[in-house]
């Protein structure tokens, strides 16, 4: 039986005057790749916020992880319990080294007690595990090398490892293809099926569709803040809905 590690029920938020989802309802599936698609504007990106916790939701909005309500938790504890998102604006420290990029967040949990980081002078183990997550990324040979002036590429996958350092069960990705090009958009999107594939649930939203039906198990398509259809990539790319909210030749009828 499938465990269900996400629910996200209901989820209303509105900017002024404009919702921008509403009444949004879905699971993920423990071990899934599921991927979240739509239009510009469609409400993707404050879908992972709201999971992630950064903006305000409105009743009955409730957020579930792991049968746990997450709803009125901080940011802070939502990544204790296994939550971690990457961003489409990298920025990682510019000041250090790719591996030393890593190696802060994979000591989190020392630097973020300043106690303890007074205390704590071997890094050996941040450094190893910053390895291997460099390895699983494609960026070991470029470990030692300063982050100013790698190109997008790199700092996409750096974004991935530094985020993985934190020991996430459920990976938010944000459109972790944006601005790479043909061949590093496919290395890229083959780096986080494998990181699936070695048990990490993840959840992206992506603009690259050829790469999103080449990669998902799952889609949720959202249009105008509300979802519009779920299910098999190849299947929902063929709804009536979704051809019509991505080629605009027709309303959608969002209640519908």
């Amino acid at each position: 039986m499938n465990e269900i590690l996400l629910e996200v029920r209901n989820i209303i938020v509105r900017f002024g005057g404009i919702t921008a989802l509403n009444n949004v309802y879905f699971d993920v599936i423990k071990g899934e790749f599921l991927s979240i698609i739509g239009p510009n504007g469609a409400g993707k990106t404050t879908m992972l916020r709201a999971i992630i916790g950064v903006v305000k939701l409105l009743s009955p909005s409730r957020i579930f992880l792991a049968d746990r309500d997450i709803t009125d938790i901080t940011v802070h504890e939502r990544v204790r319990m296994g939550l971690a998102m990457t961003h489409q604006i990298v920025r990682p420290f510019k000041s250090m080294t790719v591996l030393e990029n890593v190696v802060i967040a994979a000591g989190h949990k020392r630097t973020g007690n300043p106690f303890s980081a007074m205390f704590s002078f071997d890094r050996k183990s941040e450094i190893e595990k910053a390895m291997n997550l460099l390895d699983t990324v494609g960026l070991s040979d470029v470990a030692e090398q300063p982050v100013t002036g790698q190109p997008l590429g790199v700092l996409k996958r750096l974004e991935v490892a530094r985020t993985l350092a934190v020991n996430p069960g459920l990976l938010l990705l944000d459109e972790p293809l944006a601005g790479l090009n043909h061949v590093e958009a496919k290395k890229m999107a083959d780096t986080i099926v494998k990181i699936n594939q070695n048990g990490l649930t993840i959840v992206m939203i992506e603009h690259n569709l050829a790469e999103v039906l080449r990669v998902s198990q799952r889609l949720i398509v959202l249009d105008n803040g509300f979802k519009i259809a779920s299910g098999n990539p190849d299947a929902v790319l063929c709804d009536s809905k979704v051809r019509a909210a991505y080629m605009g030749k027709e309303k959608i009828n969002a209640a519908a």
